[in-house]
C-alpha cells in the first residue's frame, strides 16, 4: 500500500515554493509523466534520455513561456492602462498609512518577492503568508495560496483592504486618487468610455493590466523546449528526467511550471509545525470542504532561485533543502544528494529575463489629499 501510494505522491506534490492557465493560455493542461517505478527512475549516475527523446517527452508537459501578455478577459490592453497600472503599484498612498506599496511586497527588483520570511505590513504587523511572486502571475489558476482571488484584479483589492497589510478601504483610496488632478487625467485617459473613471474597480483593473506585463521569457530551459537541445547541460537534463519521473511535473506542468490545482501538503509525511502551521488550513478556510485542510495553490516554479525563502510558511531558506522536504512529505522517500543536486541545477534554468519597469514620478499630493494614518514605531 505505501509503495503504491509512494508511486502517486509526488503527482500529488504540493510544490516546491510559494500556477496554471488562465486567460490566453493553454485551454487544458498538458498530461503530466506518469510517474514510472523505482528502477526505470533515472539517477544522476546513470545515463540520461538523448536529448531529443527528453525533449519529446518535456514538449508534452510543459509549454515555453511566451514574449507578450495573454488577453484579459473583459480588460483589454492599452498603454494609458499599463501607465497607469505601474502608477498604482509604485504609490505606497494606496495604504493608509502612506509607507506600503504593491512594491513594497512584491519587489520587481527582486524577482518580485520581498525575500522575507512573511511580509511587513501595516503597523509592523507580519502577514500570515510567505509574500509568493508577481512574475508570470498572470498564467495562475488563480491568486494567493488559497486562491480565494479569481484573477489579478480581484488579487489587487485584497491587500489594500486587509488590515495587516494595506489597512486601507475603498472609499478612502477614491478620494485620494479624486484629490489629484493627474490621477484624475490618467484614469480617464486609461477608461474613455466610463461614465465615471476612477472607480475602485477600475484601479484594479489597471493595476491587473500593468502586473500581465510583468513576464520573463528566455530561460534556459524555454530555449530547450523551443528545441535548443543544448540549452542544458547534462546535470540539468537528469534533474528535468527526474522531475519528470519521479511525478513532480504532476504538479509543476505547463506554461508556468506549477500552479494548475491545489494539493496536500504532507501527503506521506507531514513536515514539521514550522514549516506546516497546524492553524494554517489553507484552502479549506476558503471552499469548507475537507478534502481541502492543508492543501494549497502549486507555485510557479519560474524564477524558484530568486525567490526564497520557500513553502507558504516561509522557513527554508535554501533551495536544496526545500526539494529534500519535497521529497520526504510527498514522496516519502529520501532523495540523494545527487538526485537533490540534480533536481536543483534544472530547477535554476527556470530562470528567465526579469523585467526591467522604471519607477514613476508620481503625481503630487493636494490640500484634499487625505492625510496618513499614524502607525507607531516597531
Amino acid at each position: 500500500m505505501r509503495s503504491a501510494l509512494t508511486a502517486v505522491a509526488f503527482a500529488l506534490v504540493l510544490g516546491l515554493f510559494g500556477i496554471a492557465f488562465l486567460q490566453g493560455g493553454a485551454a487544458e493542461p498538458p498530461p503530466a509523466a506518469p510517474p514510472t517505478d523505482a528502477s526505470d527512475t533515472t539517477s544522476p549516475t546513470t545515463a540520461p534520455e538523448t536529448s531529443d527523446d527528453l525533449l519529446v517527452r518535456a514538449q508534452a508537459v510543459f509549454r515555453p513561456l511566451p514574449t507578450e501578455p495573454p488577453v484579459l478577459e473583459g480588460n483589454p490592453y492599452s498603454p494609458e492602462k499599463e501607465l497607469l497600472g505601474r502608477m498604482l503599484w509604485f504609490d505606497p498612498r494606496l495604504s493608509s498609512s502612506w509607507f506600503i506599496s504593491c512594491n513594497s511586497c512584491h519587489n520587481l527588483g527582486t524577482a518580485g518577492v520581498d525575500l522575507q520570511p512573511r511580509s511587513i505590513g501595516h503597523a509592523w504587523q507580519r502577514g500570515g503568508r510567505n509574500s509568493p511572486t508577481v512574475l508570470n502571475a498572470v498564467f495562475n489558476l488563480a491568486q494567493f495560496w488559497d486562491g480565494r482571488a479569481e484573477d489579478l484584479a480581484a488579487q489587487a483589492t485584497g491587500p489594500i483592504q486587509d488590515a495587516l497589510e494595506m489597512n486601507n478601504t475603498p472609499e478612502r483610496v477614491i478620494n485620494t486618487l479624486m484629490s489629484m488632478p493627474r490621477y484624475v487625467e490618467l484614469f480617464e485617459a486609461a477608461f474613455p468610455d466610463a461614465e465615471e473613471a476612477v472607480t475602485f474597480e477600475n484601479m484594479a483593473l489597471a493595476i491587473e493590466v500593468f502586473e500581465s506585463t510583468l513576464l520573463t521569457p528566455g530561460a534556459r530551459f524555454d530555449r530547450f523546449l523551443e528545441g535548443d537541445t543544448a540549452a542544458l547541460s547534462d546535470l540539468e537534463r537528469q534533474g528535468l528526467e527526474l522531475f519528470m519521473n519521479r511525478g513532480c511535473s504532476g504538479c509543476h506542468m505547463g506554461v508556468n511550471v506549477g500552479g494548475t490545482n491545489y494539493y496536500p501538503f504532507g501527503v506521506i509525511e507531514r513536515p514539521d509545525a514550522e514549516i506546516l502551521p497546524p492553524d494554517d488550513v489553507g484552502r479549506f478556510r476558503i471552499t469548507n470542504v475537507e478534502a481541502d485542510r492543508y492543501a494549497f495553490k502549486s507555485p510557479t516554479l519560474r524564477n524558484i532561485e530568486l525567490t526564497p525563502p520557500y513553502f507558504h510558511s516561509g522557513v527554508v531558506w535554501e533551495l536544496a533543502d526545500a526539494v529534500r522536504i519535497m521529497g520526504s512529505a510527498q514522496l516519502g522517500q529520501e532523495l540523494t544528494d545527487e538526485e537533490v543536486a540534480a533536481i536543483t541545477a534544472f530547477l535554476r534554468t527556470l530562470t528567465g529575463e526579469q523585467p526591467v519597469v522604471e519607477q514613476p514620478v508620481l503625481p503630487p499630493i493636494t490640500s484634499l489629499t487625505p492625510k496618513p494614518v499614524p502607525t507607531g514605531r516597531p
